[in-house]
């Protein structure tokens, strides 16, 4: 698991291993000059003690000690510069192909994954990635560097002072090794936690008339504030395990300096070590204690990152279910005519508990190009069922749904789509202006096409009563609409798009009888007819159709026109009745 989570960590580096290679080259000239500095100091101090022209000696050391500190002052920013930039630049790439990724999933992946917890993960946890690949890199090659360039130096000067210093150094790392496993799991349950309050958040913004239509603003008080002290219960817990080891780590650094004091003032006495060497040692050691007392700090980071790792591999990994097909077809959409055949189309939901019945159940039928259909039925009869299958919403079985006589399962998902529009259930708006809203599927839509696509579905003369009209901003999931009104501004967006198929499942259910029988009407008229596939509870506007498919419990029961089907006794004249039976009661 560790080697997989550092290859990950290697593809992420590799379009931008120049910034890493010049981050940490520069980092290597910081820790060559910071291993010389201590010894021209040690040379200086020794030549002082011999000379009697001190201050041509004093002026000429610190000179040179300027001009290298100065140089590796730059080098360092350098690095920071370069390797912080590179986590920065990682953080893009990750936040670029995570909604990339999320663009190709099918909507049943949302439906299992709570939008908050992919949000968090979207952010906290590339962000995790950033540092980790930031500041936690930086502070680990400059350990590595440090050591490997410090600790042979210390050993030529005096071999046994400097193993005396540097013995504590062995019961730091055995302490890193003991906590970073817990330091991982406490992270962990932090970003669970994070993920958890990060849902109830989304869902309570989104849900919030809801939530003061039924006066749950106390509940989900109390829910949150479980939600908050579980996190900050284990934030707590993990700062706790975090002070306890970046304490204990430095004050394991600063005993190797106590031991420098305490055995290098003997050495001198005997004459073992000069006093240029002496301080030459006690430099070295405090160099070694910062990088040494950061690597808590490094661990913690790293932890933190390879936690993000998993979360964010484990949605990257996830392959759609809806693909093109190896060698898929091209059909252009001028080419659509708009036919649409069923052999005994089946399909059956996944299941977790056991076997369940098939949503579509042996269907099959055949709409001529042009031809408006209306399909009725009670809830749950399979209606929405087969609107998501026409455009592969669904993963349906091979040659079971044809689009002028090619099986749909084998051409290109753009260009399927592309011949259809949508209209679902849900009529959801992007919080921009209604134009915007409209045009959403040609971004690039000329004024004439937004006006006659609104005026087709019968909401241009109530924009035209908003101050702003088509500037009108509609809000989070166009709120301040009317449930009709967003009806009406998707199917205008989805009639700019002009595609050959329109499929409304059930999108006219707030939009009075009237309206949606002329918005039918007006469908099903002129030349440049389109095959609708109009899904609704109205019968009155599915009267106005070509044909009308009756289905119950996932088959098609009856069809035929309503003058038909209204004379035969069956569901279809029941369902008729009993609307007619209501009308009369408003």
């Amino acid at each position: 698991m560790a080697q997989s989570r550092l290859r990950k960590l290697g593809q992420y580096l590799r379009p931008h291993w120049r910034g890493a290679a010049l981050g940490v080259g520069s980092l290597f000239v910081v820790n060559l000059l910071g291993m010389y500095i201590p010894l021209l100091i040690r040379d200086a101090i020794d030549k002082v003690q011999a000379a009697f022209n001190l201050n041509q000696i004093v002026v000429q050391y610190v000179i040179l000690l300027c001009v290298l500190a100065s140089v590796m002052w730059v080098a360092r920013m350098v690095s920071r510069v370069a390797l912080f930039g590179v986590g920065r630049q990682v953080e893009f790439d990750l936040k670029q192909k995570l909604f990339g990724h999320f663009l190709t999933l099918e909507p049943s992946y949302f439906a299992a994954n709570t939008v908050g917890d992919l949000i968090n993960r979207a952010t906290s946890d590339v962000d995790n990635i950033r540092r980790l690949l930031g500041f936690a890199v930086l502070s680990l090659v400059n350990l590595i560097f440090a050591y490997a360039l410090t600790l042979p130096v210390m050993l030529a000067i005096d071999w046994k002072l400097s193993l005396l210093a540097l013995a504590v150094y062995p019961v730091m790392f055995v302490v890193v090794m003991i906590s970073g496993n817990r330091l991982r799991q406490e992270q962990e349950v932090v970003q669970e936690e994070l993920s958890n309050i990060s849902e109830l958040i989304q869902e309570d913004m989104s849900g919030m008339g809801l939530v003061k239509i039924y006066a749950q603003e106390e509940n989900e008080r109390q829910a949150f504030e479980g939600l908050n002290q579980n996190l900050l219960e284990a934030n707590l817990t993990l700062a706790k395990t975090r002070t306890i080891l970046f304490s204990a780590l430095r004050g394991l650094a600063s005993v190797s300096l106590l031991v420098v004091l305490w055995f290098g003032v003997g050495a001198i006495s005997n004459g073992s070590i000069s006093v240029g060497d002496f301080v030459a040692l006690l430099l070295y050691v405090e160099r070694l204690v910062f990088p040494t007392a950061l690597l808590g700090f490094t661990i913690t980071a790293y932890q933190r990152g390879e936690v993000s790792i998993d979360r964010i591999e484990s949605i990257l990994t996830v392959e759609a279910k809806i693909q093109d097909a190896p060698g898929a077809l091209t059909l252009e959409r001028s080419q659509v005519k708009g036919e649409l055949i069923a052999r005994h189309l089946t399909f059956t939901y996944p299941s977790f508990g056991g076997s369940s019945h098939a949503a579509l159940d042996n269907i099959s039928f055949r709409i001529s190009s042009q031809e408006t259909v209306a399909i009725v039925g009670p809830i749950g009869s399979g209606k929405s069922t087969l609107a998501n299958a026409l455009p592969r919403l669904l993963e349906i079985a091979p040659n079971q749904l044809f689009l002028d006589g090619y099986d749909i399962t084998k051409l290109r998902i753009h260009d399927l789509r592309g011949a259809i529009a949508y209209v679902p259930q849900e009529s959801f708006l992007f919080s921009t202006t209604i134009r915007n809203n409209i045009r959403y599927g040609v971004p690039h839509a000329e004024e004439s096409a937004v006006l006659a696509a609104a005026k087709q579905a019968q909401i241009h003369d109530e924009v035209l009563n908003f101050p702003q009209q088509y500037d009108t901003v509609v809000g989070e999931r166009g709120i301040t609409l009317s449930g009709g009104q967003r009806q009406r501004t998707a199917l205008a967006r989805a009639l700019v798009v002009d595609a050959p198929i329109l499929i409304l499942d059930d999108s006219l259910s707030s939009v009075d009888n009237q309206t949606a029988t002329q918005i039918l009407k007006n469908l099903s008229e002129g030349s440049d007819r389109k095959t609708v596939i109009f899904i609704s509870h109205q019968l009155s506007a599915a009267a106005l159709a070509d044909r009308i498919f009756v289905m119950k419990q996932g088959k098609i029961v009856q069809s035929g026109t309503h003058e038909t089907l209204i004379a035969q006794t069956g569901l279809y004249q029941s369902l008729w009745e009993q609307q007619k039976f209501e009308e009369a009661l408003q």
